[in-house]
């Protein structure tokens, strides 16, 4: 039915009536909130870059990781910061590593929360790439899956619920649910970074993760942004090769995007609001320019309206708290 154009000014002003006409909803159970962890004791680390947003030592992430949950927020996503790098990433699939370590305490203390666990070599490779680097300069793909094979094993033998690779090596996903398959890890789900894209918005994560490459960059692996066929592309192969979720990152940027794969795809779609788009958004709130809730609010909105069923955002914790 079409309703005239007063009707429907009415139906936005009536209150009650205009929440249940609204078409998209944006809750607590819908959002993943990123945490990074690092070795410490009690130990807190500012990002500059990310107002609001620390470096966290395994027992604050914990209580960091409880405080989401005792909001309605259903999920953490881990980013570990190792004491050490090297050339073939030791320290991701190291089972006494931070990620594992940080794990094994989060499920410990909050069993009902869903543990997620990034699954890539940036952060631990001496030079910052998501993969080894041979001797001419090129990734090595192969050497890179067996890595990662090991890092996404050592994470579910941790206790983690979920495994997300985002190095966008080829074929990754397929390697991945090869091995936790044959090791007895066959329910656990892969949430796969599968348009990924080569983003000026990652800036203040790669301070936060201090995994900026030393050399080059990583568009031989991560997207063009001006490709959008790809991009489902992409995730049409992640579906194929296993994966539970597919993931389109950054999120604002990409709604398009978001939809497609929506459409193309049979599985719930992730969308990362990234590091930048939660950076912009907190310094035009300090500077006056814009009211942070609302903004955040019609943003999250934004990427489920576009077709998202999970959101993963800094925002996380605010958002639940504003929406309870």
């Amino acid at each position: 039915m079409a309703f005239p154009a007063t009707r429907l000014r009415r139906l936005r002003a009536s209150g009650v009536l205009r929440d249940m006409v609204r078409e998209t909803e944006l809750a607590p159970s819908d959002l993943v909130y990123p945490i990074f962890v690092e070795l410490g004791t009690d130990r807190r680390t500012p990002i500059a870059a990310m107002p609001g947003i620390e470096r966290l030592s395994i027992a604050l992430a914990v209580k960091e990781a409880g405080a989401a949950h005792a909001l309605g927020v259903p999920a953490v996503l881990v980013f570990g910061i190792p004491a050490e790098k090297d050339e073939q990433a030791s320290g991701a699939y190291d089972p006494e590593g931070v990620v594992q370590l940080a794990v094994r305490a989060i499920k410990d203390e909050h069993p009902e929360l869903v543990v997620i666990c990034d699954v890539c070599l940036c952060a631990y490779t001496a030079h910052g790439h998501c993969g080894v680097v041979r001797a001419d300069g090129v990734i090595d793909n192969d050497l890179t899956l067996e890595l990662l094979a090991k890092t996404a094993i050592s994470h579910a033998e941790a206790g983690a619920d979920a495994v997300a690779p985002s190095d966008m090596m080829d074929g990754r996903v397929g390697a991945l649910r090869s091995q936790l398959d044959s090791e007895g890890f066959a329910a656990t789900p892969i949430v796969a970074y599968s348009a990924k894209f080569a983003s000026a918005f990652y800036g203040p994560f790669r301070e936060a993760a201090d995994s900026a490459p030393a050399f080059g960059d990583r568009r031989t692996y991560q997207m063009d942004p001006a490709n959008a066929d790809e991009a489902v592309r992409e995730a049409v192969l992640d579906m194929e090769e296993g994966a539970d979720v597919v993931m389109v990152k950054p999120a604002l940027p990409y709604l398009d995007v978001i939809r497609r794969v929506k459409e193309r795809t049979d599985l719930p779609v992730a969308a990362y609001n990234v590091s930048g788009e939660y950076a912009m958004i907190k310094a035009a709130a300090a500077a006056g320019y814009l009211d942070e809730r609302a903004a955040v609010l019609e943003a999250l909105t934004g990427i489920r309206r576009a077709g998202a069923d999970i959101v993963i955002s800094y925002h996380a914790k605010d958002v639940a708290g504003w929406l309870n």
